[in-house]
């Protein structure tokens, strides 16, 4: 593993930084669409080119959060408006039957932005957000605000950390294991604390 991310990093350093921006922009918007592609492994390389005067580690934050969120929102919308005739059509009907698509509308409109918010800090299942969010037909503002808002918070801590502190680039590879722990672990406890509190409301609405 280590030769090969060495291997990497060479051809990496050899290239324009233009062509290095584009390539991580490139692989953070892909996320959306095949959840496979190690978007954050890549954007942590480009941060971890920083040191080496390739490329400015705000630009890459700033390239891949739009990139990122543009791709969200195309995905959105594609859901929004094809979503459900493909859901509700032969293929996707077996792929997602009406239970289960039901089931899964019924959990975004009850959670709205905080699911979404939440929901997009935890590995494997941000991709799929936007394009739920969207058969749900939540609102474009509901939907389009807490993915944007948790995308920058994300890939923002992401580059700050890995530009600061990685120091060899098997570095990187940990710590973007590490940062996708505390977010996953941060964000289930967030979302424990709120249905918690909502129960608790609820009990109390009902006692008066």
């Amino acid at each position: 593993m280590p030769d090969l991310l060495d291997a990497l990093l060479e051809r990496l350093l050899g290239l324009p930084s233009s062509t290095v921006y584009i390539l991580v922009g490139a692989l953070a918007a892909l996320e959306n669409i095949f959840p496979p592609v190690p978007a954050d492994t890549a954007v942590g390389i480009g941060a971890f080119l920083s040191h080496r005067g390739t490329v400015v580690a705000t630009t890459v934050f700033a390239v891949t959060w739009a990139s990122n969120v543009t791709a969200a929102s195309l995905v959105y919308l594609a859901g929004r408006t094809l979503g459900r005739q493909f859901f509700t059509g032969r293929l996707g009907s077996r792929l997602l039957n009406p239970a289960r698509l039901e089931r899964i509308e019924q959990l975004y409109r009850r959670h709205g932005a905080w699911g979404i918010f939440l929901s997009r800090f935890v590995p494997g299942v941000r991709a799929v957000v936007p394009p739920f969010a969207g058969v749900a037909r939540l609102g474009v503002v509901q939907s389009l605000v807490p993915m944007a808002v948790a995308s920058g918070i994300w890939y923002g801590l992401l580059t700050a950390v890995i530009a600061k502190s990685a120091g060899r680039i098997e570095d990187v590879v940990r710590l973007v294991g590490r940062l996708n722990w505390v977010t996953l672990l941060v964000a289930l406890g967030a979302g424990g604390a709120i249905v918690l509190a909502v129960r608790r409301r609820r009990v109390g609405d009902l006692s008066k």
